[in-house]
Order: C-alpha cells, then structure tokens, then sequence
C-alpha cells in the first residue's frame, strides 16, 4: 500500500503506549485519519474546531501523563493549534502534533490550504520534524520509523513536553476499496535515562547551609504531587520545624501553609520581617500569587535552591542561585533522612519551630479574615459565591480554573479537601480553559469542576461543539457581563474607556450554548438559588451540566476593594 508508513506510524504510537488521538476534519490529513481511526488500539475524538482539538488533547494528556496524537489537515488549521502547542510546552504537557502538507515542491505555488509548515510552531515546541513525502526509498522509510520514534521519546522525557511532525502527503489521500489495510510491524528504538543525583560537594554544601540556619523555606509551585511526596513534605515540616509554603494549583493536601497571597500583602514590616527565609529550596511550576513574588523580591534569602528538570535558569523572585536537576521525590526523602540521621547522630533532639510558627500563625490568621469576611457579607458577589461553591465540591473531584479572576479568587479561597486543582498557567491565556478541563473530562471517572468567566467562556464555548461532552463536566460559569478582571486593576479601571476597550461588557447568557450541547442548565442570582441548586449540581447525572451564577460587576469590584484592605491590615 502507497501509504503505509501512514499505518505503520500508528502502529508504533500504540507500541509506544500511545493509544488516544484526538482529530479535526480534513481531506489531506485523510490518511492519516484513518491510520489512526481504524487501529483498534486506538481511541480517537473528533473535533471540528481545531483549537479547541488542541485544548482538548492537552487536557487529556495532562491525565494521562503520556503523549495524545494531534491531527489535522494543511494550511492555517495548524496555525489554529498552537495556542494549546505554547501552553503545553510551558506547562510541560507531552503532546504529538500531526500536521498533514502539502508536498514541498508545491509551498508558494498559489494551491489551497498551502502556508509554511516546516517548524510552523517555532520555539513552542521541543523538537519540530518533516518527515518525507515520498516512500519509494528504503532511507526514506527509514527516517520516518527512526523520527517518530525519536519524537516520542522528546516527548515523554522531562521537561515533557510537545513534538511536531510535519507529514507531507501526495495523492491518492485515499485507499482504494479493494486495497489491503494492514498495519505492519514497526521497530520500537528505546532510550533509558536514570534520575540525577547531586554531586556529593553540593549535596554536602546545601545540608551545611540548612543546619547553619533557622530560617529554611520550601516553596511548592504549581503541580500534581503525589502522596508519597506529601508525606515527605509533612514529615520535614513536622520534625525539621521547615515551613512548606504552596497555593491551591500546588496540591498540598494536608496542614500546609497555602494562603501567603494572603498575609504576604499585610503592611505591618514587623510581620513581614519574622518571615524572611535565609534560604529557600522551591520546585514546580509557576506561582499566581503577586504578592508572594513581589515579598521574596525584596525580602532576598541568601540562597534559593530550584528544583526543575528545565534547560532555561528559572527565577521569577530573582533570588536564584542553584538549579538542581534532580527528581524531587528523590531529594526530599534524602533529605528528611539525612538531616534526621545527622541530628541523631549529634545528639539534637530539640527543633527549632519558631520560623514555621510565624508562617503558621501569619496562615491562621488570614483564613479566620476570609472565614470571617465571608460570614458578614450579605451581598451577591461572585467572591462568596465562588467559596460556596468550592465548599461543596466532593473530595477526590478535580477543579480547573479558568484564568483572570477565577483562579485569583481560588487562590484566595483555597481548599482543604483532596481535591485536585489544575490551571493552564504555562502561558495564562483565556482560550482554551474548558476545552481543557472537557479534555481531562473525557479521561477520568472522577466528577470534573470548571470554574470560568463569561468572556472565557464564551471564547472558548467551541469545546462543547462536538458530541463527545463528557457527562462528569461540571461548568461552574461566573457571568458578571465583561471581562471585570480590569476593574480590579488599578490602571485600566481608571480610563474612561474602561467598559469599552477593556471589560468588553455584554448581555450574553449561556442557556442556549448549554441547550445546543445538552447539558442541564440551571441559572442563580442569589445566595439562596445557589444553595438550592448546589446539592443536584454535584450529583452524577448522565449528562454533563451549567451553573450560570449572575452578579454585578460593581459589586464584585466594591467587595474586592475591601478585600484588599483586609489583606494590608492583617
């Protein structure tokens, strides 16, 4: 058959554990298609809306932790994969990109569906690939078997991340009815890596610099952590006296410190004084928290220790001077174990907890500020609204915020259950927040939160054209009219062109995008409808449903005002 290394590329995708590909409609990528819509290891989902596909596929490998294939056909529908190709590469989802070409002999010669497609994903990607258009040579079907194979080991390795293939394709895009379909036997090349270790003279120097200090703190960016490195965590803040300081997108389940959005606003030099670190030791990905950046930017430890597996020097609290490319898991046992055998071994059965009781008490005291803010308000604001949802939610659910206000009110929230918390935080953008979670939706059993603004929302409502919505998706929709995320925002929200330019105000309701995907739909506009609607809202249901929860945007802005105030005087 002409085309098959088409088959045989998919063959070795599921041979390489790659059993979920996800397709946007096109005649050129039509062999493609079907390599992977008739392999019967293979899950596909067809999505017509090339952006939101892309969403959705990273989505689903962000489940998976392992590559989901991406496909579409030529031209600009490549171009509408890259805002989900940019967060993946910076949030380090692995992601195998299928973009069907033309034959390279025809760039530039005014045919349809033509644009430059060779690296067309620039640095947002870790590898970019054009395979071959021609199969006649044996080298040629040698590169492409030895390509994709290397693309899914670029893929998979740490930093994870997405890989490109460019897959030009001559007609015929079509096997013939009597043609034989048949996958053949692909070579799988496999390439091991073992997990770093310190050299002893730096592992040596870092546990020196610890026991010299009493002032150690460990920051936990975003992430899905695991239990066992939970455990490992508790333990070092229980028995070295080391605070472990994180945010709701940081998973830590358990008695953490996870609110210093909170505290870390306060006025009083005194406060902020008794939290200064000497030394730090961070790992995960990027933090929301302002306040936490802008505090460490001042307050500089001595020594800031980053743990990522990344190329580039990563220091937004420009405080870095070691970068470990370590596995972490691995460092903070060692750790625990070293440093509790060293003051075995010198006799030190006194902790030093003065430094974590700071941290401590500067946490209690913001949750009793929201807890008790929250009890007072009598209003409707989107602020409470969102914690009374949030309240409810069931243990081992997952909740994935929408960029702008959503995750910021969240992050001020935060949550004690196990509750898993995602955001696509590697580039921040709007675009692709619910395609997301619907990809994560389609992956898992659990029930499947999103919370979203209305301009997120509506931006993105794409991700429910298709007839793949998952019954365990939960839209949490805050409708407040605009984008309210500049009234909050001292310099745009003091234009005259505010509600114009900025905010982008409207009068749109969801009820009819959720009527088109079918899903149950229930509008609140008050704290009383909301608690009538929450308790069948959380229920697994065979249809996947929307919270539409209304407020006023002033409001919004005139409670968060006073939030604010609250965080200075803590």
């Amino acid at each position: 058959m002409i085309l098959q290394p088409l088959l045989d590329l998919a063959e070795l995708c599921v041979r390489r554990g790659i059993t979920q590909a996800v397709i946007s409609p096109g005649s050129r990528s039509a062999a493609l298609t079907l390599a992977f819509a008739r392999h019967p290891s293979i899950e596909t989902k067809v999505i017509p809306d090339e952006r939101a596909a892309a969403y959705i596929a990273l989505g689903m490998a962000q489940q998976l932790n392992k590559p989901v294939v991406l496909i579409c056909t030529s031209g600009t529908a490549a171009l509408n994969f890259a805002p989900a190709v940019a967060e993946a590469y910076f949030l380090g989802v692995p992601l195998l990109v299928l973009t069907a070409d033309r034959p390279p002999e025809w760039i530039y010669q005014q045919d349809g569906q033509m644009i430059h497609q060779d690296s067309v994903y620039g640095k947002h990607v870790k590898e970019s690939i054009s395979l071959p258009a021609d199969y006649t040579h044996s080298d040629s079907l040698w590169f492409i078997e030895r390509s994709v194979n290397q693309a899914i080991h670029t893929a998979e390795e740490d930093p994870k991340g997405p890989v490109h293939l460019n897959v030009p394709i001559r007609e015929p895009f079509y096997p013939k009815a009597d043609e034989s379909y048949t996958y053949g036997s692909p070579k799988v090349i496999l390439r091991s890596r073992g997990k770093t270790q310190l050299p002893v003279e730096t592992w040596e120097e870092l546990l020196q610099k610890i026991e010299s200090t009493d002032r150690v703190l460990i920051l936990a960016g975003q992430q899905v952590i695991s239990r066992e490195l939970l455990e490992t965590l508790r333990q070092i803040k229980d028995e070295l006296g080391i605070p472990v300081v994180g945010e709701v997108l940081s998973n830590l389940h358990g008695n953490f410190i996870t609110h210093p959005d909170f505290f870390l606003a306060s006025t009083h030099t005194d406060l902020l004084e008794e939290l200064q670190p000497d030394l730090v030791i961070s790992f995960g990905d990027a933090f929301v928290s302002k306040n936490l950046k802008l505090y460490l930017r001042k307050h500089k430890p001595k020594d800031h220790y980053h743990i990522t597996s990344r190329r580039e020097l990563i220091d937004p609290f420009q405080t870095l001077t070691h970068q470990l490319a370590v596995d972490k898991e691995l460092f903070f046992k060692e750790l625990l174990e070293t440093l509790d055998l060293r003051a075995f071994r010198n006799g030190d059965d006194e902790i030093e907890t003065e430094y974590l009781a700071h941290w401590e008490k500067a946490e209690q005291k913001s949750l009793q500020a929201i807890r008790s803010n929250f009890r007072l308000t009598e209003a409707f604001v989107e602020f409470k609204a969102i914690d009374e949802v949030m309240a409810v939610m069931p243990a081992h659910s997952q909740l994935h915020l929408a960029n702008s206000m959503s995750v910021r009110y969240a992050n001020f929230i935060g949550h004690e259950r196990n509750i898993t918390v995602f955001s696509n935080r590697g580039t921040s953008g709007i675009d692709g927040c619910l395609s997301t979670a619907v990809g994560a939706a389609l992956t898992t059993d659990q029930l499947v939160f999103v919370l979203i603004g209305d301009v997120a929302f509506f931006y993105d409502r794409n991700a429910l054209w298709h007839p793949h919505v998952p019954a365990n998706l939960r839209i949490v929709l805050i409708n407040n009219s605009g984008g309210s995320i500049f009234r909050m925002i001292e310099g745009p929200r003091q234009q005259p062109e505010l509600e114009t330019f900025f905010e982008t105000r409207h009068q749109t309701s969801a009820r009819n995008t959720a009527q088109d995907a079918g899903l149950h739909y229930e509008h609140v506009a008050s704290y009383e409808e909301l608690e009538k609607a929450l308790p069948s809202f959380i229920l697994e249901d065979e249809n996947a449903k929307l919270l539409e929860i209304s407020s006023n945007a002033e409001m919004n802005q005139n409670y968060f005002d006073h939030f604010k105030t609250l965080m200075k005087a803590l």
